[in-house]
């Protein structure tokens, strides 16, 4: 199946082709930039005057992050442009306007500076998704969402949905390409075993999947969707697989509240594993996902995590109090992680050692009960693996094949050098 999928988007079928600007091209010639700056998806699909919208009922998937490089929001730009017709917007998690905490979003209501209709998507797929689109009568379905290029973060699934969702409907997906902000230079981590699907993780990818949304979703439709939609992408000029997000010059607009800036993205695919732990992963500070911590933790977890030796970061003692979520109002200790050399440092590694190292030295350590931590690294692997006293050099060891596995077949999607 595989095979016979990836010969159809080489082909350039409806189903998966690769369009720029409203033509198909080949992925390579597409993706590279003239050595001028970074253009978004947004950026090139406007400055060819909307032409792959051009008589279409246009609703959009977005959120705070969805915004011009001056800052303005593109539902506003679009709205204000006679040449596209946005007639609908669609909420992910947090919400069209970003106003929803994490497990939140902000329903259905019309945007008071648009009058558009905002529809909810958040926790909805398949035929109830599809009956939203069907409600909203629209004819190609938009996506631009800034993603962190983690499994478990969810606006890669929203996307995913939505493109199942959209199939169903009979409706047009139409995705614009942003920078990941961690490169897209390689997968890391375990990858999901398919009976630990959820909403942070609905199909086997890596635990930092190291691919854009557009490449994401062209893997979507070769590979995961029952039934391919009809797929069109807008590639971004100028953007390199070894860029970080410093290097495309735009602005950073936190694409959820605990997310306030390319530092929490660079260490956050391994440090939100804690959330599946009775530790605080720093919700409730001002650095979350660099802050870790639990009341009765003291300087043995820095010690030894420090320790180990790991490439390009270093970990300082810390005390915190949560302003909000696990230890609300309560001093802990812990640890704060400092990267050093973003190159060589590996963040879903560095959070498997911090688990192993914390669970060592403190013997309050536990799981979740619900071992939510099965559904965040995709199977029971990490944690029976720690329980038993395996350190990270072990537990990478035991999801090495899937990792390549996993490689090889995201190779056939990537679309940028």
């Amino acid at each position: 199946m595989y095979l016979s999928r990836r010969n159809l988007l080489a082909a350039g079928s409806t189903a998966g082709a690769l369009t720029v600007m409203g033509a198909v091209t080949a992925p390579a010639a597409a993706a590279q930039g003239n050595g001028h700056r970074l253009r978004t998806g947004f950026e090139r699909l406007t400055a060819d005057g909307y032409a792959l919208l051009h008589g279409q009922r246009v609703g959009i998937v977005t959120n705070p992050t969805g915004v011009t490089r001056d800052v303005r929001h593109i539902v506003d730009v679009m709205h204000a442009d006679d040449r596209v017709n946005l007639v609908a917007v669609f909420g992910p998690e947090h919400g069209f306007r970003g106003t929803a905490q994490a497990g939140g979003s902000e329903g259905r209501y019309d945007d008071p500076a648009t009058g558009l209709p905002v529809y909810d998507t958040y926790l909805k797929n398949g035929r109830p998704l599809a009956d939203i689109f069907t409600a909203s009568e629209v004819d190609t379905v938009v996506f631009d969402i800034q993603d962190v290029g983690a499994r478990f973060y969810t606006y890669i699934w929203t996307l995913y949905d939505c493109m199942e969702a959209a199939q169903l409907a009979g409706k047009r997906v139409v995705v614009l390409d942003r920078p990941n902000p961690v490169t897209g230079r390689g997968p890391l981590g375990p990858v999901l075993h398919k009976e630990f699907a959820s909403f942070v993780g609905r199909q086997p990818i890596a635990q930092a999947h190291g691919m854009t949304v557009a490449e994401l979703a062209r893997l979507f439709n070769g590979e995961f969707l029952q039934t391919p939609v009809h797929l069109e992408t807008v590639l971004m000029s100028g953007w390199r697989r070894s860029d970080f997000y410093d290097a495309s010059g735009l602005p950073w607009v936190p694409p959820s509240p605990n997310m306030p800036t390319p530092d929490t993205a660079l260490v956050y695919p391994g440090t939100c594993l804690f959330e599946g732990t009775n530790l605080s992963e720093g919700r409730g500070t001002t650095r979350p996902f660099e802050l870790l911590g639990a009341e009765g933790i003291d300087a043995r977890w820095a010690e030894a995590a420090g320790a180990l030796g790991l490439p390009g970061v270093e970990f300082r003692e810390a005390y915190f109090a949560p302003t909000f979520s696990k230890f609300q109002g309560t001093t802990v200790g812990g640890v704060q992680i400092h990267v050093r050399d973003r190159d060589i440092y590996d963040p879903v590694y560095t959070g498997v050692a911090l688990l192993a190292t914390a669970k060592r030295v403190w013997s309050d350590f536990s799981w979740r009960a619900d071992h939510s931590i099965d559904r965040l690294t995709g199977s029971t692997l990490v944690r029976t693996m720690i329980d038993a006293g395996a350190g990270a050099e072990e537990v990478a060891g035991a999801w090495a094949s899937e990792l390549a596995a996993f490689r090889d077949l995201r190779r056939h999607y990537l679309l940028y050098r």
